[in-house]
């Protein structure tokens, strides 16, 4: 399928988060591994910018993440309450994907509330960067986890959850493991999981496993090298109604929505799977 042919497609995986106020350590590795980040950078930092772009590339939808790690990355504060303002510029094209770190919230069920009340349309776990597994309230080790997930499953509110490894100083990728999920989709059976990266590249057997297991679990596939994707998942098109399109720009080795779109399309995949990667899974989980 030429690419100029997809209309309507949605990314479900595009940064936005304060680069320049990251750990130095953090920013180092960034620039040394995304080419010319001031230029993208840029294209972050004004919505009209930002949406002028995702025209250029073909995107029409853009799920914009974000989310506190002081310890790793060095973002902290409240970044919920930007993202819903720079999303709020067109609220049909741009949906923010906010956070409730469970170790610097005391009352989730209210701040879930309030983040969906401010337009946030998904909650972003990330458990490399967050020092926690995905389940970590099923040991008792994080209770507070669990009123987490349980304040979104009430409002229906999705759920992303960082699987695989992470490059950046200080991040433990023991957290990684998608198997955590396992449990959460269990407990949780009303959420919307989506397994961000597939847990590449060391669990993507046990994703596909999970994906296909549980009803309630997706798979976006940011972060995978489309060269790669079908050697990691070697029966992608049996998750053809679970799967869903992510560039993971402008992340690290990332070189652009556009390239990823392109390079996805060039793969010996079905039409029927096309439009349903790119553009019809997504407008079902965010109508």
């Amino acid at each position: 399928m030429p690419t100029s042919s997809l209309t309507g497609v949605t990314d479900v995986h595009i940064h936005l988060q304060p680069f320049e106020r990251g750990r130095p350590e953090a920013l180092a590795l960034i620039r040394q591994r995304v080419k010319d980040l001031d230029t993208l950078m840029s294209k972050l930092k004004d919505p009209r910018t930002l949406l002028d772009h995702l025209d250029a590339v073909g995107v029409e939808r853009a799920c914009l993440i974000s989310y506190p790690a002081p310890e790793v990355l060095g973002f902290e504060g409240d970044l919920n309450t930007p993202l819903a303002d720079f999303a709020r510029a067109d609220p049909k094209r741009l949906l923010p994907i906010g956070s409730v770190h469970p170790k610097f919230t005391k009352d989730p069920q209210r701040e879930v509330e309030h983040l969906v009340s401010i337009g946030i349309r998904a909650l972003k776990v990330h458990p490399p960067h967050q020092l926690y597994a995905s389940n970590a309230y099923a040991d008792g080790g994080l209770p507070i986890l669990r009123e987490i997930y349980a304040a979104a499953e009430k409002v229906g509110l999705p759920v992303m959850v960082h699987t695989g490894t992470s490059v950046f100083p200080g991040a433990r990728n023991k957290f990684g493991d998608p198997m955590g999920l396992d449990d959460v989709a269990q407990d949780f059976p009303g959420l919307k999981l989506i397994m961000a990266h597939g847990g590449r590249p060391l669990w993507c057997p046990t994703a596909y496993f999970l994906v296909r297991r549980h009803s309630n679990l997706y798979l976006d596939i940011s972060g995978i090298p489309p060269r790669r994707l079908l050697e990691y998942f070697p029966r992608l098109e049996d998750l053809k109604d679970k799967v869903l399109f992510g560039s993971d720009w402008p992340g690290p080795d990332v070189p652009g929505i556009r390239e990823e779109i392109e390079a996805i399309s060039a793969l010996p995949l079905s039409e029927e799977f096309r439009e349903k990667l790119f553009v019809q899974n997504a407008r079902r989980l965010f109508p």
